[in-house]
């Protein structure tokens, strides 16, 4: 679950005020957005700059954590080069979030304060909105989806937003936001496409060059782009040399056909276990920081997502949802192609326990460490036991057992057994299943 130490203590629980990086400052030029539906484009200029930056750092001095950013032994041997991950996963309400929702908040006036704001997420972006308004003082909404995880629902609640569910997925719950705030005048607070939210989120990039001076690569997680158009505004007005790589979920990858059509295109069915990046159109003003800015942008599987949040667990004891886990996945499945120092930032660790044991359990199998697989024996008696045997010697751990002795694919004197067993990597699965193959046993799946 999110890290969500210290909460309580209000405004003077965060680390302070970084320094700024002592590099030369170049000129910053704003960075322009389509005309249309943006929600920020109608709000004034949507620019957004380094000065912008700094001064939502400023903002959030006291409010968010300076979040740690951790050396990775195990994926710096991967790469070649020394790799940090940049932990967001640790800031209060378990990610990132809780800075773009409090810059842009605290820079509403008086009057639009009083009449409260309203936000929709299935999770993150709801956690941050209401403990930003909690602590300005705010009236916070938020509308999550009905099928959101309690435990999100719940943590919105005690962080003293009032939470209502509506709609089947987000974009349905996005809408009803909209329609909330048209109806009561509440103020809108959409999770990535306005400027005071790239601003906040662009504070991760300030810290990193603080905390890495010499990175060469930053590689961070894309769903609308709010954190990705932040970071490589902070980072290419320091540092133009350092490249700034995207990732997302294969399932849920906008980015790539709207920078190929040169504006932001919607997906039909956007597909992944990564919510939190698991969104259909590229937002307005962070995609045209996105196209003008960062590098490149990459996708990752499921299995490759997986295994990365397995590997956050084990290796570096953090809980990272899936979201957060995608620019791991990336460092996992290219290793040579990234060029070191190399920051990762871990952008959330709101993940629901549930999922997790899912997800877990995706990662051992795609590590080549948990097998399923159906297999046929002779129905007699001592059959199984003798089958849990031949298991035994070859070292796999049975930590599932299913027996089918009555069905129509049968033959009278079969029987078919379900295992799930806990195994040491491909070449051992491998090595089960010729075994079981050696021993006179039909292998199914």
């Amino acid at each position: 679950m999110a890290a969500r130490l210290g909460d309580e203590e209000g405004p003077g629980s965060g680390s302070g005020p970084a320094s700024h990086p002592t590099a030369p400052t170049p000129a910053s030029a704003p960075v322009p957005t389509s005309e249309g539906s943006s929600e920020a484009a109608s709000e004034g200029s949507a620019t957004v700059t380094l000065d912008d930056v700094r001064r939502a750092q400023k903002t959030l001095s006291g409010v968010s954590r300076l979040t740690v950013l951790e050396g990775s032994r195990y994926l710096s041997g991967l790469v070649g080069s020394p790799v940090h991950v940049k932990c967001e996963n640790l800031q209060r309400t378990g990610s990132f979030k809780l800075r773009g929702a409090y810059v842009r908040i605290s820079g509403l006036s008086s009057g639009e304060r009083a009449a409260g704001v309203v936000a929709a997420s299935a999770g993150n972006h709801a956690q941050g909105v209401a403990l930003a308004a909690s602590l300005l003082g705010v009236r916070s909404t938020v509308l999550m989806p009905e099928g959101a995880p309690l435990p999100k629902i719940a943590a919105t609640r005690e962080y003293g937003a009032e939470v209502l569910l509506r709609g089947q997925i987000v974009d349905e719950t996005m809408r009803a936001a909209r329609e909330y705030a048209e109806r009561t005048g509440a103020i809108f607070i959409h999770p990535f496409d306005h400027p005071d939210i790239i601003a906040g989120q662009g504070t991760v990039g300030l810290e990193i060059l603080e905390q890495c001076p010499e990175v060469r690569t930053v590689v961070v997680g894309i769903g609308g782009g709010g954190l990705a158009a932040g970071v490589a505004v902070a980072v290419k007005a320091l540092r133009p040399d350092v490249r700034v790589v995207g990732v997302q979920a294969e399932g849920a990858a906008a980015y790539p056909p709207s920078l190929a059509a040169g504006r932001p295109v919607t997906l039909d069915a956007p597909v992944t276990m990564a919510d939190g990046i698991r969104v259909g159109r590229p937002g307005d003003v962070p995609f045209q920081i996105i196209e003008e800015l960062v590098d490149e942008v990459r996708t990752v599987t499921e299995d490759e997502l997986s295994s990365a949040l397995l590997l956050c667990l084990e290796r570096a004891k953090l809980v990272v949802e899936p979201a957060g886990a995608s620019p791991v996945a990336a460092l996992l499945s290219a290793p040579g192609s990234f060029e070191g120092p190399v920051v990762a930032v871990l952008s959330g660790g709101n993940v629901d326990p549930l999922l997790m044991q899912r997800v877990l359990r995706h990662g051992m199998a795609a590590a080549g460490r948990y097998l399923s697989l159906r297999l046929r024996l002779t129905d007699r008696p001592g059959a199984l036991a003798t089958l849990l045997g031949v298991l035994s010697t070859l070292d796999a751990n049975v930590l599932d057992v299913g027996h089918v002795r009555t069905n129509p694919r049968l033959g009278l004197s079969e029987a078919e057994v379900e295992l799930h067993l806990e195994t040491k990597g491909p070449e051992h699965c491998a090595e089960v299943r010729e075994a079981l193959r050696g021993a006179g046993y039909t292998v199914m799946a």
